[in-house]
């Protein structure tokens, strides 16, 4: 494995239980210290890309690699791929009634037992949420019910939980979805410039070509399920816009294939409780 790579990707497929397939023999790397957006269409496979790399859909051929790891499917190093993997949800799945801080604070669930927990975690960690929580500009709103917050500042309690993990690797799923342009600019902004700061290769998955150009230092451009572009923002024409923005009608739904909803009155999502790998 190259010395530079965090993750690499070999050949990798997945095929959904419903027969539906999100990825086909998809080969990549993703580099220390890069900030890497992934374009494509509904359904084109990127939220399914995000969810593979973190082993909440593993693969169902290929094969992934990362770094300092060995074989995911060992329940231990899957777990140690998690704590160092920051995950931030399009729908910021936030539990709501709870305070901005309590929601930081489960970025350090992944580093104890299910049972310790379900007690208040030590004053480091509390700390160390309140500092996270600082760096994305919302100290003040530390004791706020998420529900009091904007989407703006909602999305950045997921940088700051994520941000908690002390991750080396951060994903993120249409982080910008719900927002409206300047505060979808703060977001970015705020992620690209935290990453760089600590030395964390991202993985982005946007809509938005002039936010990729703009933020990106690499595009990967995905296809019915397929990489059909990577290359630095500057080398993105429109001819190859258009073959990344042009898909079959049976793949618009790819990415949404078995994936859970969200119950705001649970204690814990589903997806939160299989990423730190209590599932």
């Amino acid at each position: 494995m190259d010395s530079q790579a965090i993750v690499r990707l070999e050949r990798i497929g997945v095929t959904y239980p419903n027969g539906v397939v999100a990825l086909k023999s998809v080969s990549l790397q993703l580099n220390r210290g890069e900030f890497a957006v992934v374009l494509g269409a509904s359904g084109a496979g990127k939220s399914t890309l995000l969810r593979t790399i973190n082993y909440l859909k593993p693969p169902s051929q290929g094969t992934l690699t990362v770094s300092g790891l060995g074989d995911l499917n060992t329940p231990s190093v899957l777990r140690s791929h998690r704590q160092q993997t920051g995950m931030i949800f399009q729908q910021h799945q936030l539990i709501e009634r709870q305070s901005a801080l309590q929601n930081v604070l489960m970025g350090r669930l992944s580093y104890y037992s299910f049972w310790r927990s379900l007690m208040p975690l030590p004053k480091k960690d509390q700390q160390l949420a309140l500092d996270c929580l600082k760096r994305v500009g919302l100290v003040e709103k530390a004791l706020t019910q998420v529900k009091s917050l904007s989407g703006g500042q909602r999305q950045r309690v997921g940088i700051a939980r994520a941000l908690a993990q002390q991750p080396q690797l951060m994903l993120a799923d249409e982080p910008i979805a719900s927002l409206d342009p300047a505060s979808a600019h703060n977001v970015l902004s705020l992620l690209r410039s935290i990453c760089k700061t600590d030395g964390i290769s991202a993985l982005l998955s946007l809509h938005q070509v002039e936010f990729a150009r703009e933020y990106g230092d690499r595009i990967i451009g995905l296809a019915d399920g397929q990489v059909v572009f990577d290359a630095p923002p500057s080398a993105l024409s429109d001819r190859d816009l258009q073959e990344i923005y042009t898909a079959p009608l049976d793949t618009q739904f790819a990415d949404y294939a078995g994936v859970r909803t969200f119950n705001p009155q649970t204690t814990k999502t589903s997806e939160e409780l299989e990423h730190y790998g209590w599932n």
